[in-house]
């Protein structure tokens, strides 16, 4: 089937699936292969493109797997079973209906940027940095991301929420990142390049700079010999990799081994993010970070570096 016979012209290159939802592409042409879902019209250079349904569908059942759903079972299930399954439970409905909630999920369906914004950082300032990042900002994040996932959302929606995240948090960097410290080690930051999302880091360089830490946050889909490069350009002493759900298991794991032997030994390497396979199996050399409130310890314990109270930001953000 030509795409241009589509009346709504919603169509998406496999690359554009990818970046989307969250798979990457041999995933997608591996589900085709083996379950007969997706199934994509041809363009006319006869590369596949894929419709606003099978994208939302693909979507939901990325979000499925990682909960433990087999592909096989899901495509089986159907549209309808699928977004049965994807929907969420009542608790995590009630969660979710908070006021600051429901209040944030209204202005982004809004497209109102600036009281977005002043919600954020009113939340913010009440509670610091630290704990927005840690505390505040990841149930933030998932509520956008069930709304997105569900259909509530659309993509340039989610985008905003996500681009408007990162000016409040980066303003509110500069205002109360503490003097680096010279026996602090310089931490990059980035993620491999199969891994869009980049709040991940971002809550980490929070936290970092909380704790007086020069850091290099080179953004995302940073090659992996190109991350090795840059720790040697930048005399990093670590390197902080961030991945979220969207990579399978083995991806994760086997990027990790191979940046593990790429970079010297002194550097150390950690990783955090919501990735399952991140506490499912030892890495020798690699640190996971089950949550940025655990950065400070950690830095204590691999760099001797005393941690600094967050109080003292707290005052600075507040003044």
């Amino acid at each position: 089937m030509n795409t241009s016979t589509q009346p709504d012209g919603k169509w998406m290159s496999i690359a554009e699936v990818e970046r989307e939802t969250g798979l990457p592409r041999a995933t997608v042409r591996m589900w085709e292969r083996r379950y007969g879902f997706p199934a994509p019209a041809r363009d006319e250079r006869g590369e596949r493109s894929y419709d606003a349904a099978q994208v939302a569908q693909l979507r939901l059942m990325q979000r499925l797997v990682q909960q433990g759903h087999r592909p096989a079972k899901l495509v089986a299930a159907g549209a309808q079973g699928i977004r049965e399954l994807a929907a969420p439970a009542p608790a995590a409905r009630s969660r979710a209906a908070s006021p600051q909630a429901a209040a944030l999920l209204r202005v982004v369906k809004q497209h109102d940027v600036d009281q977005l914004k002043l919600q954020l950082l009113a939340c913010l300032r009440r509670v610091g940095l630290e704990q927005f990042v840690a505390a505040q900002l990841p149930a933030f994040n998932a509520l956008i991301g069930d709304a997105w996932s569900s259909g509530e959302l659309q993509v340039h929606e989610e985008h905003l929420y996500s681009h408007v995240v990162y000016d409040v948090v980066r303003e509110a960097i500069a205002a109360v990142a503490q003097p680096v410290r010279d026996e602090a080690p310089l931490v990059l930051l980035t993620t491999v390049p199969q891994e869009y999302h980049g709040l991940g880091l971002l809550m980490a360089h929070a936290m970092f700079a909380l704790q007086g830490c020069q850091v290099v946050s080179l953004g995302v889909r940073l090659p992996l010999d190109q991350i090795a490069a840059a720790a040697q350009a930048y005399k990093s002493d670590l390197v902080g990799l961030s991945f979220t759900g969207a990579l399978g298991t083995a991806h994760v794991l086997r990027s990790l081994e191979e940046l593990r032997g790429m970079l010297p030994p002194q550097v150390r390497l950690w990783a955090g993010g919501s990735n399952p396979a991140l506490h499912k199996r030892t890495i020798a050399g690699v640190r996971s970070i089950k949550d940025v409130l655990a950065i400070p310890a950690m830095l204590a314990e691999d760099f001797a570096l005393p941690p600094v109270a967050a109080a003292r930001a707290a005052r600075k953000l507040a003044a």
